[in-house]
């Protein structure tokens, strides 16, 4: 049940005021109690107390019914009963309809309210569902409860207006609205004032809220106040292009004019961030987007991954290093007034109004301690919203992340005002709220747009939109032709997010200006390193970086996706302390690669065959047929019973998923001088046409004149031979490659790589653990598994060479997994899943890797990071 619905449910209850016997009973089933056992209470089967106002129910609850205005004697008087207890219940609870007490006897939390008041305090009892409350304020339940609303009533407002949907005047709408419910709880209007007005001076069906917000919404964009009707007096001039454009006609109900005003009663918007207004009104339009109670809504934690390395830390580092020094503290306050900050993608403005937030924060610490060195120093605003540059593409996240980021200003002057008792500034008009442009960010110039000079301290920052090629529409494919035209090999560029560290490499080149991006691991992956990286190396270097992790938040473009962080700064400045992220570990190193890791800028490009002496590899058959060659077993079976003298032309067929699943299909399979002898059964004639017209229609030449052979796959990589087979996609959930082996009967598809070779020691090389390390970084993602590449992860693979001793110890080592697998008797898929995976298995695996790895050095290799980093100086050693 989300945090809405236990709102409403408790405010129903409460307004059962003459049904009291039942209200005990109501409220734990609202809280998720069996029914069984409320049934048992009632009937008084559970009910360890005696006397007939009373419920104990053991470990859960004492609860009293008292008599009009003995609320409190009624409590003193359970604290009495339950010191004699050895186990004592959860909570205590006496109400007399009038007023509510309760504890908590596990924290000691206490409540005293009117009992009107109970929907407002559901969190105290959360414990009974298993939640508890310090963890429940850690998921920020104001934000949650303001998602939650606002979704409930834009789903309202949208149902009786269904034309409206995404809508620029409805959008427009719900900003308004969420300004005055903010005004009102904020001191910007009187307290309460947007909700008493429409409680007041609206009908309750909602007939004429349409005209009540016109007119309203007039008033606050009015200069002159005087004329104005005297309901209207209470808000002031709010200015600031919020309200300047005329309301769009909207029709309302009872429901929605009740959910406004729940809106304002029920939330205190004080409280709510303001980094999470985009989402919320971005988030409410799609349902599949909206969290339940429990769920994050801040990303505030990843947000400050980007910042802190790229220049929060080195604040707050200077600031301690001078925290007696009164002339340090002053520059360093000038300094932060002076710094400007850059989102070209700042969607509805999270990283700026965080940004904002924590500068403020600092602002607000060197006054503290300017004003104990000094008590008498006035206070003089250095950071402002004028420091803030933003790039929006959508016209209404551009609106919101303005409002949000006047919101966020608000909000520290009122901590600041409560700090010093200062007036900070005017709360209205509304004044400049950020330098946030609306437009396409690839088309403008980003110098233009935020102006710097080469010595001027400027941080680019954000989490742009990631698009691999397949969902980039034409647009943005030209959008990209566009921008990397002039640089070699730009069609092999293929995320989308490749274009804002291009445009941030040349926007910091040769100044003091860094930037940091949140990005999938696509670009620091498979040959898009060999693309991308050479022309940002050629301006920029790492500076530090996050290896993967999951970004999991209610921001725009994001989906739970796994990704890194990536910050650069000029190559011309050289930063001596760079540092990588893995875990919660941080490593201080000399120089970041384009892999992510520690040691020279070592960049691998694709080699057509090993460049250390291993056999040769190459992707299976390709039959390229509209099905016309491929069975399942059950179709081949019925065509054999039918045609018994085919048998001869099949092979068994395996692909990725048949290796896997350690299964196989058929395959029709012929050459020239088979097929001439069986061309006109019936049978092969009708497969022949199949395959012949599916080709011809082709948008492909080489296609079409494959047309001539139908009977033949289109590429043919067959031999009659056992060979090691490498699936191409491999999920990200498994310690080590699943490879398998087939016989000299079998025909491989061109979704396996194959390596025609019967020495078992290639199939130990590729099953280790160096293997796979080297293949999760150089090899390149499909969402989020791994795409294994004969030119990236085999060819390139550096292997030293080895005596026929050890080669026969790793074949042996082969072997005995070989052994378990059969043992065993599951799938490939079963038996190489992290949690399913057999512990004899892994253990032989364990036994593989460390012969494998005393090859390469007598010392264990602590990490992957390690593994890779020895991996690169070798191939780097090779290359020169």
């Amino acid at each position: 049940m989300s945090i809405v619905q236990l709102e409403d449910k408790l405010i129903e209850l409460i307004n059962k005021r003459d049904d009291k016997e039942n209200f005990i009973f109501e409220l734990l089933e609202i809280f998720d109690f069996p029914k069984a056992t409320i049934t048992r209470l009632k009937k008084g089967n559970q009910n360890l107390s005696k006397d007939e106002n009373e419920i104990h129910l053991k470990g859960k609850l004492w609860f009293k019914q008292a008599t009009s205005g003995a609320a409190f004697e009624g409590f003193a008087s359970l604290e009495n009963k339950v010191e004699e207890l050895n186990h004592k219940p959860r909570y205590l609870l006496v109400t007399d309809f009038e007023n509510l007490l309760a504890k908590d006897l596990k924290t000691q939390d206490t409540l005293d309210i009117e009992f009107k008041a109970l929907p407002l305090h559901f969190d105290f009892f959360l414990a009974w569902m298993g939640i508890e409350k310090v963890d429940f304020e850690k998921e920020n339940p104001a934000d949650l409860k303001a998602v939650e609303r606002f979704a409930r009533l834009y789903d309202a407002i949208l149902k009786e207006n269904p034309d409206l949907k995404n809508h620029e005047g409805l959008n427009k709408f719900l900003i308004r609205i969420l300004f005055c419910l903010f005004a009102e709880d904020t001191g910007v209007f009187p307290k309460n004032s947007f909700t008493n007005f429409l409680k007041a001076f609206t009908k309750e069906d909602g007939s004429d809220l349409n005209v009540r917000f016109k007119e309203l919404f007039n008033s606050l964009d009015s200069v002159e106040r005087e004329k104005l009707p005297t309901h209207l007096k209470n808000f002031d001039y709010v200015g600031g292009q919020l309200f300047k454009d005329i309301h769009t006609d909207l029709v309302f109900s009872s429901k929605i004019r009740k959910l406004i005003i729940e809106c304002g009663e029920l939330l205190n918007w004080y409280k709510i961030n303001p980094d999470i207004l985009g989402s919320m009104i971005q988030g409410v339009t799609n349902e599949s987007n909206r969290s339940k109670l429990g769920m994050h809504y801040t990303s505030v934690p990843n947000i400050l991954k980007v910042i802190k390395p790229l220049f929060l830390e080195e604040l707050y580092e200077y600031f301690g290093k001078n925290y007696n020094n009164m002339e340090k503290l002053s520059e360093l306050y000038e300094r932060i007034g002076k710094i400007k900050f850059f989102d070209p993608a700042c969607g509805s403005g999270n990283f700026l109004i965080i940004t904002y937030k924590e500068l403020r924060k600092l602002e607000i610490k060197i006054l503290i301690r300017q004003r104990e060195l000094s008590p008498y120093l006035m206070y003089i605003p250095s950071v402002t919203l004028d420091q803030f540059y933003g790039i929006e593409i959508d016209d209404f996240a551009h609106d919101v992340a303005k409002l949000s980021l006047w919101i966020a200003e608000h909000q520290m002057n009122m901590e600041l005002e409560e700090l010093f008792n200062d007036k900070v500034r005017a709360i209205l008009p509304l004044q400049s709220s950020g330098n946030i442009v609306y437009g396409n960010a690839l088309k403008l110039n980003w110098i233009e747009v935020c102006p710097r000079m080469s010595d001027e301290e400027v941080y680019l920052f954000g989490n742009p939109p990631y698009l691999g090629f397949a969902k980039q529409n034409n647009i943005q494919k030209n959008e990209m032709k566009e921008l990397f035209e002039n640089e070699a090999e730009y069609k092999n560029i293929i995320d989308f997010i490749s274009c804002w560290f291009y445009l941030g490499s040349k926007y910091i080149e040769n100044s003091n200006a860094k930037c940091a991006f949140v990005s999938t691991n696509s670009i620091c992956q498979g040959e898009q390193v060999s693309v991308l990286w050479p022309i940002l190396l050629k301006r920029t270097e790492i500076i530090f970086a996050y290896s993967s992790f999951k970004w999991s938040n209610n921001a725009k473009n994001n989906a739970g996706v796994t990704v890194i962080i990536i910050g650069l700064a000029s190559n011309q400045k050289k930063v001596q302390n760079k540092y990588l992220y893995i875990g919660e570990h941080r490593k201080n190193v000399s120089n970041i690669t384009p892999y992510l890791t520690d040691g020279e800028n070592i960049i691998i490009y694709k080699s057509n065959k090993s460049l250390f002496g291993l056999p040769a590899i190459s992707y299976g058959s390709k039959p390229t047929d509209g099905g016309a060659l491929i069975f399942t077993r059950e179709e081949y079976e019925t065509v054999i019973e039918k045609y018994s003298e085919l048998e001869q032309y099949f092979k068994k067929y395996v692909g990725a998923d048949e290796l896997l699943n350690s299964t196989y299909r058929y395959c029709l399979w012929l050459d020239e001088a088979s097929y001439n002898k069986i061309q006109n059964h019936p049978f092969i004639k009708d497969r022949v046409r199949i395959c012949s017209e599916f080709r011809l229609k082709s948008k492909k030449n080489a296609t079409r004149k494959l047309a001539s052979t139908p009977y033949m796959f289109a590429e043919n990589r067959y031999k009659s031979k056992n060979a090691i087979v490498i699936p191409e996609v491999s999920s990200e959930n498994r310690y080590y490659i699943p490879i398998g082996l087939t016989d000299s009967n079998t025909v491989l598809s061109n979704r396996v790589y194959e390596i025609y070779i019967d020495d078992l020691y290639v199939m130990g090389i590729l099953m280790s653990k160096m293997h796979m390390v080297w293949t999760k970084a150089v090899g390149g993602k499909l969402e989020t598994r791994y795409m294994y590449s004969a030119g990236l992860c085999y060819n390139t693979f550096p292997f030293p060479k080895i005596s026929l001793k050890t080669k026969e110890e790793i074949k042996n080592a082969v072997l005995e997994i070989l052994d378990i697998r059969e043992e065993s008797g599951g799938t490939l898929a079963e038996l190489y899943h992290n949690e399913t995976m057999p512990s004899d298995l892994l253990a032989a695996h364990v036994k593989l890797d460390e012969k494998i790895e005393r090859l390469y050095r007598n010392n264990p290799f602590n990490s992957d990071e390690e593994r890779l980093e020895h991996l690169l100086n070798i191939y780097q050693k090779l290359l020169g």
